[in-house]
């Protein structure tokens, strides 16, 4: 018996499996709207076998864009598109997710194969807005405005809409983005929170921000369906945010209503010297928040071999797995563990019957 094939129930919503789609933004979307590349790049990978599929970080507002071609959730016309590729998705037996998110002092950024600079006003960039007037650095150097409190409460109206529009374009599952470097992880991060009012200073200043935005998001999303969050677990810098303090965030966002965390780390800050990149680096993170905080968690970070994935899930390390190179590297990687860990027949129960026997 393998454990990574088990199906895993969440609320309302029941995954066929432990593995998940991590969201990987695209750079592909027009004024935020998805094409077919999203249909295409998404549905392939529930045609896969994947249990979850969780769309790229989404904007609430355009403004919170990390690129021009980032994917976006801030305007009406952006939920028909979504609905169509969500509708696909389920019925090829995967759940659809969604991160919506806000880039902060990481907006206005050129596409990563275009450089993934700051971009100038003449190059249509536009003003970004942090906690802090503070550039992320290297070659994203533009300083952001520091946020005022008409901003704070705009974001969080802005998270707010984004949620109800992420329930109308059809998601069973909601991930607020609090991680990476951006808006959220800003705010909570001593790193580049330097404010003195009531969003600084204090461990419980700095996550003002995101527990009101929690908040915000629960009071429309349905009691029936999973809302989780990302979180940067720790920085990795000296006197920088660390797994203790997000193990006492995730308990406070499980009071709120949260239902997992998903456990990333890092990017904060262009130092990356002191990341242990390697298979499966980040999982003692959510390990950690999964036993302490009491908490379900979704373990990430060069997550590849099939027996590597089922050790996560065998051993009470993580609720599900998420993937995110190795699925773009083999979209049909759930059905492939199977074969590896599962009886062929079986297996192959993952796939759409249009492919029948033939694979």
């Amino acid at each position: 018996m393998t454990n990574l094939f088990d199906p895993y129930k969440l609320k309302d919503i029941t995954l066929r499996n432990r593995i998940g789609v991590s969201p990987m933004c695209q750079y592909s979307s027009i004024d935020g709207v998805a094409t077919d590349w999203h249909l295409v790049n998404l549905g392939s990978r529930a045609v896969g076998g994947a249990g979850l599929v969780i769309a790229e970080a989404t904007a609430v507002e355009a403004r919170g864009r990390i690129s021009p071609g980032d994917a976006g959730i801030w305007a009406d016309k952006h939920v028909e598109p979504l609905y169509r590729i969500n509708k696909f998705i389920k019925e090829q037996g995967a759940v659809p997710a969604i991160q919506i998110a806000h880039a902060g002092r990481k907006a206005s950024t050129a596409r990563p194969w275009d450089g993934g600079h700051s971009l100038k006003d003449d190059e249509q960039g536009w003003e970004t807005i942090a906690p802090s007037a503070i550039a992320f650095g290297e070659e994203i150097w533009r300083i952001p405005k520091k946020m005022t409190m008409e901003d704070i409460l705009e974001v969080q109206k802005a998270f707010r809409s984004a949620t109800v529009r992420s329930l109308e374009a059809g998601y069973e599952w909601l991930e607020l983005h609090f991680a990476h470097g951006y808006l959220g992880h800003s705010f909570y991060s001593p790193l580049s929170n330097k404010r003195t009012d009531e969003y600084g200073g204090s461990f419980e200043n700095r996550i003002r921000f995101i527990i009101e935005t929690t908040r915000a998001a629960r009071e429309v999303w349905p009691e029936r369906l999973p809302f989780t969050a990302r979180l940067s677990c720790s920085d990795w810098v000296e006197k920088g945010w660390t797994i203790e303090d997000s193990v006492e965030l995730a308990k406070k966002l499980k009071a709120e209503g949260v239902d997992l965390i998903d456990c990333s780390s890092g990017f904060n800050s262009p130092d990356y010297k002191n990341y242990p990149i390697g298979p499966g680096w980040q999982v003692p993170f959510a390990e950690k928040i999964r036993t302490q905080a009491q908490i379900a968690t979704a373990a990430v970070g060069s997550i590849t071999e099939a027996n590597q994935a089922e050790q996560i899930i065998q051993s009470n390390q993580a609720d599900i797995v998420l993937l995110a190179r190795e699925m773009l590297r083999d979209p049909y990687w759930s059905y492939h563990a199977a074969l590896q860990l599962q009886p062929k027949e079986t297996a192959k129960a993952l796939l759409p019957v249009q492919y029948g026997g033939r694979v």
